[in-house]
């Protein structure tokens, strides 16, 4: 168990009675920041009309809003009438940045925390910070609000429970693999969920052959473009249609990435290793190859390197 601070928000209100039906809150005070504390607010992941009205009331009684890029959050202020400033907040400067905002809370600043898109934290800066000031016993609370990987879930047409959100995949094709690799000996060992990414649109096609090669061709999966925007797009089918269809039509815009879980079908029989060798050894060297494999299918390394050997021959 962490040894962190726990805080709990206590209304100015009177909680509704214990047991009540009503699942709501309208005691009214639900902008009203405490004085030292940080406030996580999620923004749209596109559409501006998806942003709360809570949430744009918390903007508006913050100190000051942090934010990723003061660009993008401008047009979402000055869309709502927020003139609250902004100082910037990015993976590069954050760690700096920590014993001023720290500092700031700890005088009584009400600060405000946004992304660029999205619910902050979720492959966006803010982690430090937010553990820092738990950390020094100060308020933390949150606007929730809009998120793409839950959201493409729930178009998905795949099983929305459980599933394992990873943030995006390594740029590098044999780290990607790598990483799948891990995944998909888990599920061979028992695991299962539906699995997320997000993906930059010119890393997708290959993203997806490092997808078919770890999990094979026919795995179900989806593809969630543009989400809440005027070109949005839910690409569904299997992982070998979906490359196709991306094939014939650029990938563009915010991406994400599902994968099914697996199915009942058996796995680790000769061919699906001989299609996973043929696959790797397309752009890995026989030792690489067979390690890649044996992470994916399971089986001793020595075994898949000398049959990686035979089909190299070939």
């Amino acid at each position: 168990m962490s040894d962190l601070p726990s805080y709990t928000h206590t209304p100015d209100n009177d909680s509704p009675p214990e047991g009540s039906s009503h699942p709501y809150d309208n005691s009214g005070n639900s902008a009203t920041l405490p004085p030292g504390s940080l406030t996580l607010v999620a923004t749209p992941i596109g559409n501006l009309g998806d942003i709360s009205t809570r949430a744009i009331e918390t903007l508006k009684a913050a100190d000051v809003i942090l934010c990723e890029d003061t660009r993008v959050t401008t047009k979402l202020l000055k869309a709502y009438n927020v003139s609250t400033p902004t100082q910037i907040l990015h993976d590069h400067n954050e760690q700096d940045r920590l014993p001023a905002l720290l500092n700031r809370m700890a005088q009584g600043g009400r600060l405000a925390l946004v992304s660029d898109a999205g619910t902050p934290l979720v492959s966006d800066p803010g982690y430090r910070l937010t553990r820092a000031a738990i950390g020094a016993g100060l308020s933390v609370g949150a606007i929730p609000g809009a998120n793409a990987a839950t959201l493409a879930l729930t178009l998905s047409g795949l099983p929305p429970h459980p599933y394992l959100f990873s943030g995006f995949a390594s740029p590098r094709s044999s780290a990607r693999r790598s990483q799948f690799a891990v995944l998909r000996a888990a599920e061979q060992a028992g695991f299962t969920a539906t699995l997320i990414w997000y993906e930059a649109p010119h890393r997708l096609l290959d993203m997806l052959d490092d997808l078919i090669a770890v999990f094979g061709p026919e795995r179900e999966a989806a593809v969630a473009r543009e989400l809440t925007k005027k070109f949005e797009e839910i690409r569904r089918g299997s992982l070998t249609e979906i490359r196709e269809h991306f094939i014939g039509t650029a990938p563009r815009g915010e991406i994400t990435v599902l994968v099914g879980p697996p199915g009942d079908e058996a796995v680790d029989t000769e061919q699906d290793l001989d299609a996973r060798l043929v696959e790797a050894l397309k752009t890995h060297s026989v030792k690489d190859a067979a390690a890649l494999v044996a992470g994916a299918v399971n089986l001793p390394k020595r075994v898949v390197y000398a049959r990686a050997l035979e089909i190299g021959k070939s």
